[in-house]
């Protein structure tokens, strides 16, 4: 079950489109009963609105964008498909909503550590004498070992956080196997059901 994936638009940073047969109707969603396509695509159209991009109308694909500037993660925007059942509609929403716990961790982490990698040079700097920038107007930086410190400081206070995170993410992503499978079965069981409807015919 090779996955191809075809680039939106141009150059590395573009939207990627993913052709699966079997991960597109395994792992896509659509609307439940009574909701029907149109409400599934408003709720697409309102999830894709922050990204500052929405596949086109007639995409049966999921789509995957730029990595993001502040958590360097590449967001996806899961195509909806007209019939979903709640089953799927599970999958899906687990999978949104692992994304969106991976988008805030990694935006806050990288943050933070901008901030305190700035902090720590400035306050080395400082301690040296020198400027934040020299005569040419070129930003100061501190040498290999120096930085080495900041680094190992850096890890050891956010340790914790991390194999929280780690323990999470375990978590989410056993969830959203775990569903996959439920969705597989209950696919293969509609197909054997209709290929044996078929044969009775």
């Amino acid at each position: 079950m090779a996955a191809t994936r075809a680039l939106w638009g141009g150059g590395g940073g573009g939207w990627y489109r993913y052709r699966h047969h079997h991960r597109r109707r395994l792992l896509s969603s659509s609307s439940s009963a009574g909701g029907g396509g149109p409400t599934a695509e408003r709720g697409e159209r309102q999830e894709s609105a922050g990204l500052g991009f929405s596949p086109p109308a007639h995409s049966r694909n999921d789509w995957i964008g730029p990595p993001d500037k502040h958590s360097n993660l590449r967001p996806v925007i899961f195509y909806v498909p007209p019939e979903e059942s709640p089953l799927e509609r599970r999958l899906r929403e687990a999978r949104q909503e692992a994304q969106a716990c991976d988008q805030r961790f990694w935006a806050r982490h990288n943050r933070t550590f901008r901030q305190e990698k700035e902090e720590f040079i400035y306050s080395r700097l400082k301690a040296k004498g020198v400027e934040m920038r020299d005569e040419t107007g070129q930003k100061a930086t501190l040498n290999v070992e120096e930085m080495a410190d900041f680094y190992k400081d850096f890890l050891s206070k956010n340790f914790r956080k991390h194999m929280e995170y780690n323990r999470d993410w375990y978590k989410r992503n056993f969830t959203i196997t775990f569903l996959m499978g439920q969705v597989a079965l209950a696919r293969a069981l509609r197909w054997l059901r209709w290929k044996k409807k078929k044969v009775g015919n």
